[in-house]
């Protein structure tokens, strides 16, 4: 069980460091690897606050060298985890932080544990070869995307700060480095249990699925069979999750096994991005050359990912390894009907199906998607302005003219606009603002502000669209140019992995 053994320290971070009170075989202590001149680029101070830590102390030269990796403050106690994964379906045994470090964790303002991870602080027993180290831009990224998700309702890690570390990275070319402060319920993963199981130490995938009961799911803890039940309670997460990403657009990218939270946050966003127009088939990361990754395949591979999971902890659930896998199966057979029912509602909210429970309401929604990915309409903008024609039916002809073929549109909305004439429309419109955003962080203003702060130093654009994607779901007239999507030659068709 998790105890407590808080420590203030001059730093005012009162760390409570239970993951490293687990068997030294789950992780490898480390030491710092310093940087050269770090320079604090962005620091989140509403979350720095949520957290309870001192935002002006993470400011001063001490903390900043702290966010670089260059000191550790008292009660700090930083470490590598050790995980394994199935990467694009192929399994590596050992994995683990290879350029990411520990710090400890943190109990906020509500009462919940965190970890405070450093991602690009240098080379680790896992690193591979690699340098360890991360280049400024995809640490951009990560924070603009992760902050983006939070603020749209999405379960997510979070970014509390970026730091420029005054030294370069090699990659294809030479780019500026950069570390990002993450922060998550916690970094296990569905790897992490792999990475004992593969090792047959099924003491070792034991005391991690104790762990993460205690700090995750307490709730299971009195359960006839506490291992099915943090299966299952791992399942519906994972389903509500996946459920919210394709409500956004959003495409992760790299669904691998080390890239799925236990706890049911998003996480490691590496070459994911978010859809303009609509397409089920749509892959942007360059390295998912088969497509596994696409949008439409998200769920499906939620699946795959459990499964594995629930191979992990077959021992557990019973010494009787067939009545394991039935009880396993059972679990994992939960897991359709589970995220249908999350993305079927969803799906209502975002069409204004607020009160009915109708067949023609499930089914005019889904209609919807099939026109607009035949049509090649861009699936923010098509929502937002439906939302806006509830109360002004002059909007929809904004809409009308995402679509290739309108009169497509024309007759979907004819019934549509049937189904909600009788009704409190103001109030419908008010619901499906909260269900569609008017902002999302579009890939074509993810890479002008990363091109501007790379290449000229300039983050002053990067700080815009932050401010931009901190309110998504308002009409904030500043912000307006952000709603547009990419003329032609902005275009992006492919991301990249690189923190």
């Amino acid at each position: 069980m998790i105890t407590a053994d808080i420590r203030q320290v001059s730093s005012g971070l009162p760390f409570d460091n239970t993951y490293a009170r687990l068997p030294d075989r789950f992780y490898v202590k480390l030491a710092p690897n310093p940087v050269a001149r770090p320079r604090l680029i962005v620091l989140n101070t509403a979350l720095a606050h949520d957290l309870g830590l001192g935002a002006a102390w993470l400011a001063s030269e001490d903390g900043v060298a702290m966010l670089a990796g260059n000191r550790m403050p008292d009660g700090a106690d930083p470490l590598a985890q050790a995980y394994a994964g199935h990467q694009f379906g192929g399994f590596s045994p050992q994995l683990g932080d290879g350029r990411a470090m520990l710090l400890g964790e943190v109990i906020g303002r509500d009462g919940q544990r965190r970890d405070i991870q450093l991602k690009g602080s240098g080379p680790t027993p896992f690193s591979r070869r690699g340098d360890g180290r991360a280049a400024l831009g995809p640490v951009l990224r990560e924070y603009i995307v992760a902050e983006a998700m939070h603020a749209l309702g999405v379960p997510t890690t979070r970014a509390l700060a970026a730091v420029a570390t005054g030294e370069h990275v090699f990659r294809d070319t030479v780019l500026p480095g950069g570390v990002l402060t993450r922060i998550a319920a916690s970094h296990i993963r569905v790897g992490t249990f792999q990475y004992f199981a593969a090792r047959g130490d099924t003491d070792g995938v034991r005391d991690l699925a104790d762990y993460v009961i205690a700090r995750h799911y307490p709730e299971v803890a009195t359960a006839a069979n506490r291992y099915l039940a943090l299966l299952e309670a791992v399942i519906a997460r994972q389903a509500a999750l996946i459920a919210q990403w394709l409500n956004v657009g959003f495409i992760h990218g790299v669904m691998n096994t080390d890239n799925m939270a236990i706890s049911g946050e998003t996480i490691d966003y590496g070459p994911c991005a978010f859809m303009d127009a609509y397409n089920p088939a749509q892959v942007f990361s360059s390295i998912d050359a088969q497509g596994r990754y696409a949008y439409a395949n998200q769920p499906s591979i939620g699946m795959w990912n459990l499964t594995r999971l629930a191979e992990t902890l077959l021992p557990l659930i019973n010494d009787d390894q067939d009545a394991a896998i039935a009880a396993a199966q059972g679990a994992i057979n939960t897991y359709p009907r589970l995220f249908n029912a999350a993305h079927t509602e969803s799906l209502r909210r975002k069409v204004g199906a607020f009160d009915a429970d109708s067949e023609a309401d499930t089914g005019g929604a889904k209609d919807l998607l099939e026109i607009m990915a035949r049509n090649g309409a861009d699936f923010t903008l098509t929502f937002r302005g439906l939302t806006d024609g509830v109360t002004d039916r002059r909007a929809l002809e904004a809409v009308r003219a995402l679509f290739s073929k309108p009169e497509e549109f024309d007759a979907w909305a004819q019934g549509w606009l049937a189904r909600i004439a009788d009704d409190d429309n103001e109030r419908r419109a008010m619901l499906m603002r909260a269900a569609n955003p008017a902002v999302i962080p579009r890939n074509h203003r993810i890479e002008e502000v990363i091109a501007a702060a790379v290449t000229d130093a300039d983050f002053g654009p990067f700080e815009t669209l932050v401010a931009a994607l901190a309110r998504p779901y308002e009409d904030v007239p500043e912000f307006a140019d952000f709603r547009q999507p990419p003329r032609a030659e902005e275009i992006v068709r492919a991301t990249f992995c690189g923190t």
